[in-house]
């Protein structure tokens, strides 16, 4: 369910860190912010929710809102999201798994280890999560994009 954006809104934090919404004169507390689509359309829509996880508002597109409620979005989001891109694989220790990898992300240099195959899933065309044996999960956006050392390390397990 689309809710409509209200004339008035605001995205702020309370006393103890969590974040509030204020919408047409009402404050909801504890409101969480999440990506409709995280991995193919980052910039698109998001929604804000309320404890229970009902739609408070809608945001078709992040780049529509003024400067002030899209940095207020986006930390909210940051502080919810943690998805490291993969840039490239730098190191694997064996072509079978579990396999340590050594790989360049977005956030630096780190290793992970692949339990199994099943921890690679593709996510449209071109885009993979990988979920090491931790539970963290990485994002590799484009395949095709990596560099070729990376390209080959990758298909050893796909």
């Amino acid at each position: 369910m689309n809710v409509p954006i209200p004339f008035h809104w605001a995205l702020m934090r309370d006393a103890a860190g969590h974040w509030c919404l204020e919408a047409d004169g009402m404050v909801h507390a504890r409101v969480t912010v999440a990506r409709a689509f995280p991995i193919s359309a980052p910039d698109d829509a998001v929604s804000v929710l309320d404890a229970d996880g009902h739609e408070l508002l809608w945001i078709d597109d992040l780049a529509a809102l003024d400067e002030a409620r899209r940095e207020r979005i986006e930390a909210a989001l940051a502080s919810r999201e943690f998805t490291p891109v993969i840039e490239a694989i730098l190191a694997i220790s064996s072509i079978s798994t579990p396999s340590r990898w050594t790989v360049r992300t977005d956030r630096g240099n780190t290793e992970l280890l692949l339990p199994g195959e099943e921890a690679l899933q593709r996510v449209g065309g071109s885009s993979l999560l990988v979920a090491d044996a931790a539970g963290v999960q990485y994002l590799i956006r484009d395949i095709p994009a990596l560099d070729r050392a990376s390209r080959k390390f990758l298909e050893r397990f796909l």
